[in-house]
């Protein structure tokens, strides 16, 4: 124990050095918000937890950028920031990917992005676009309100700061709408230079891993933390280059489920992997008994360090909150169009909120427990007022059910279907409403809920249709069987 105390201390003596610039260094994960509170601050992590040594911390750098330029993925936006010697164009060129690779997958993305740059190669092209251009672009990606904030951050660019993107991570999210710490640091460090860190979920599973971060990572306390730290461990001279080395490692090589521990270019400095090779080391502190009591980092007793999860004991997170549970009516309403091609009636989706803007079939949420009968007065009364005409609830044929899945929402949608004879006049004072061809609905701006509801109503006509067949087939068969006889 002594030995442990001797490590927390070491660590505490070089919490209080400072900078060269004079200020607290968070070279160790120090620098605890709420300085200007009277009350004594919390003393900081122990050693463990820690990147205390310099010469460390250069290996670190070396051997990360080192692995980066070899091993490196060729995604557009590298290549688009690595060619553009345009300061502005370069800093878009980063934005836009960052935006779009937010809760996606670089493999999604990569399509949308050479879409959207290859129709808004500048941050004037995009502002002059409409919002239902942009959101017919970013149909199906997801989280449709970042290309909303996206579009209206370049329009305050080009309207109030003459064009230019502000030049550091301070800026960036102080003077635009939508841009966070995170991107903010991105494109302040890849297309600035700026020596500012980054953290995000991949660099947050690298740094638990790297020092034994076992408490909650989702806590304010912990990200706190590990912003010291990636703001200590940022290469000076190449910014840009280390925080993308940081979150390819954790893409490609630190990943959730089946880290290659083997291939990390790192793992001479991760904790994690000495506490799996060694067990109950000696010689460094088992991550249950840092050395500090409640040290804020470590995980809590009750749980504790599992031998068959190995480095994936990090990091820990907080029970994940179940999605809530809505039901919701929806209904394709069709028509015949021109070379008897259905036509669908298409609504637009308030400005504000979920699935804002989109184009959806008419809906309508649905009471709990509401029963079947109830459910489709309610449908035929909402279309009645689309339509300005009666339709009966017995006219509607059930389609079936379609479950989507939002990141805080287990939306089932119960379709029904409505074919409807001649012209509709549609009501002007209604919200936007048109009518689209097949073709038409997959080009506009359509949730991914909406493309499943869709194809459910097209397998229910096929369904109908070869049902039809079958039973004019089974028909033709005995009126030749009767005429065939005597």
């Amino acid at each position: 124990m002594s030995r442990l105390r001797a490590a927390a201390a070491r660590g505490l003596r070089r919490g209080s050095r400072r900078s060269r610039s004079g200020s607290a260094a968070p070279a160790v994960g120090g620098g605890g918000r709420g300085a200007s509170f009277r009350r004594e601050a919390p003393a900081p992590p122990p050693a463990l937890h820690l990147f205390g040594d310099p010469a460390e911390v250069e290996a670190l750098r070396g051997r990360l950028l080192a692995w980066y330029d070899r091993k490196r993925r060729d995604l557009p936006w590298r290549a688009l920031a690595a060619a553009e010697p345009d300061a502005d164009r370069r800093a878009y060129a980063v934005w836009v990917s960052e935006v779009m690779l937010q809760q996606t997958q670089v493999a999604t993305v990569i399509d949308y992005y050479n879409r959207w740059m290859q129709k808004w190669p500048t941050l004037q092209a995009l502002a002059a676009a409409s919002l239902e251009e942009v959101n017919e672009l970013w149909a199906g990606l997801g989280y449709y309100s970042r290309g909303k904030r996206l579009q209206e951050a370049a329009r305050k660019v080009v309207s109030q700061l003459a064009g230019r993107v502000p030049r550091t991570a301070e800026d960036l999210q102080k003077q635009l709408p939508g841009v966070g710490r995170y991107t903010a640091g991105a494109i302040a460090s890849i297309s600035f230079g700026q020596a500012t860190g980054v953290v995000d979920g991949n660099v947050i599973r690298v740094l638990c891993r790297l020092r034994c971060i076992g408490a909650d990572s989702s806590s304010p306390a912990v990200i706190g933390r590990l912003w010291d730290m990636a703001n200590a461990l940022v290469d000076r001279s190449r910014p840009g280059d280390f925080n993308q080395a940081l979150m390819e490692l954790g893409a490609t090589v630190c990943t959730p489920k089946a880290p290659l521990c083997g291939e990390c270019p790192v793992r001479q400095h991760c904790r994690a992997r000495c506490r799996k090779l060694l067990g109950k080391p000696t010689l460094v502190p088992d991550v249950e008994d840092c050395g500090v009591r409640d040290c804020p980092l470590c995980p809590p007793t009750t749980e504790p360090w599992d031998s068959s999860l190995g480095v994936t004991n990090f990091p820990r997170k907080a029970a994940k909150k179940q999605p809530r549970a809505e039901r919701t009516a929806t209904c394709v309403l069709e028509r015949r169009g021109r070379l008897g091609a259905p036509e669908y009636l298409m609504v637009q989706r308030p400005s504000t909120g979920l699935l804002a803007g989109l184009w959806e079939f008419p809906s309508l949420p649905l009471a709990p427990g509401l029963q079947e009968e109830k459910q489709r007065e309610a449908v035929a009364d909402h279309l009645q007022a689309w339509t300005g005409q009666p339709v009966g609830a017995q006219s509607l044929c059930f389609v079936g059910e379609v479950v989507h899945v939002f990141s805080h929402i287990h939306q089932t949608y119960v379709v029904y279907s409505l074919t409807l004879d001649g012209d509709v006049a549609l009501d002007p004072a209604s919200s936007p409403s048109r009518w689209v061809t097949e073709e038409e609905f997959h080009a506009s701006a359509v949730s991914t809920a909406m493309k499943k509801v869709l194809k459910a109503r097209e397998r229910q006509r096929r369904e109908q249709s070869s049902h039809a067949q079958g039973s004019k087939r089974k028909r033709g068969t005995k009126l030749g069987a009767a005429g065939s006889s005597p």
